[in-house]
């Protein structure tokens, strides 16, 4: 007999069980299983009051911004509107069907109102575990950096003197001082920043530089430089700077922070081509990273070395 799919809606619905609908196979069960989230609430306790309305809770955040990175969703907009038909979402957040979505500020409210040091401390914690689950080595690492868009458009960019240009950061940086609840934070703070396109500036993102990346045209752009341990490919050291800057120059603070981080002295150092500078050498040899090392590279061979991988100073 032909069966027919009835169009009508269910008064009530009692007998959807979500952990049934994920199959066991599923990434975000062992993700649930192997990753405990519930330090984020002994972190961030001393941020939110007695009274008043309730908060989300913050392990529900921190969840969040996981799947926003792990499914490289586009934007917290488009993940709060995946949220209600995405079955596996809903279980990994521990909602029900019922439950009302949040709205997308309650990540840019939790990031300000946690601030940088807490997210400093949460990523600490997530190495820590990984390295008591056996994930990190800790001696050899690899380390690179990426350049990612900023969020601004190109028509925000203006175009001065260098002078001027200088005189306008300096005004946006004061105004966004004086906003509630923004980090105290500057261009002239970063020392490490050297602006290449003097003459350039996005007005709504004063921080972005404009950068070229190969065959596109410039734009407002960050950088990330990261470190990523050989063992099991965890991230434990990560630095974000404006477009411009040089990748060779943030490689011995990257060092710093991931023995810092992991209690390990590094033995290895794999990067590409840019990184193999003569400081970058002879800081390695003055902190006895080529001493420890299984075969030394000199300048010269590493001049002629294979464009795409090397190891640098070891």
């Amino acid at each position: 007999m032909m069966g027919l799919q009835s169009a009508q809606k269910e008064l009530f619905s009692f007998s959807v069980d979500l952990d049934q609908r994920v199959p066991n196979t599923h990434p975000l069960r062992k993700i649930r299983e192997m990753v405990g989230f519930g330090f984020v609430r002994e972190k961030t306790a001393c941020f939110y009051g007695h009274k008043g309305n309730e908060s989300v809770d913050p392990c529900v955040i921190m969840k969040l911004m996981f799947l926003l990175f792990y499914d490289d969703i586009s934007s917290e907009r488009e993940l709060m509107r995946m949220l209600p038909y995405r079955l596996d979402y809903l279980w990994f957040l521990d909602f029900n069907l019922d439950e009302s979505i949040p709205d997308h500020s309650v990540l840019s409210k939790a990031r300000r109102r946690w601030g940088v040091d807490v997210f400093e401390e949460l990523f600490l914690l997530t190495i820590v575990q990984c390295m008591d689950a056996g994930l990190v080595g800790g001696e050899k690492i690899h380390m690179d950096g990426s350049l990612i868009d900023a969020n601004a458009s190109k028509n925000s960019v203006i175009k001065s003197s260098p002078e001027m240009i200088e005189q306008l950061r300096a005004c946006y940086a004061d105004e966004l001082n004086k906003l509630d609840e923004t980090p105290a934070s500057s261009i002239e703070e970063k020392k490490y920043y050297t602006p290449k396109n003097k003459g350039l500036m996005s007005k709504t993102d004063p921080d972005a530089e404009m950068v070229r990346h190969g065959h596109s045209e410039s734009r407002p752009r960050y950088k990330t430089h990261r470190v990523v341990d050989d063992q099991c490919g965890v991230i434990t050291a990560v630095e974000t700077t404006p477009g411009g800057t040089a990748e060779n120059e943030r490689l011995i603070p990257l060092v710093e922070q991931h023995e810092k981080n992991t209690d390990c002295s590094v033995n290895i150092v794999i990067a590409d081509t840019q990184y193999g500078t003569v400081d970058n050498f002879r800081q390695c040899a003055d902190r006895d990273i080529c001493h420890r090392s299984i075969k030394m590279h000199h300048l010269w061979s590493i001049q002629n070395a294979p464009p795409k991988r090397l190891f640098v100073s070891c």
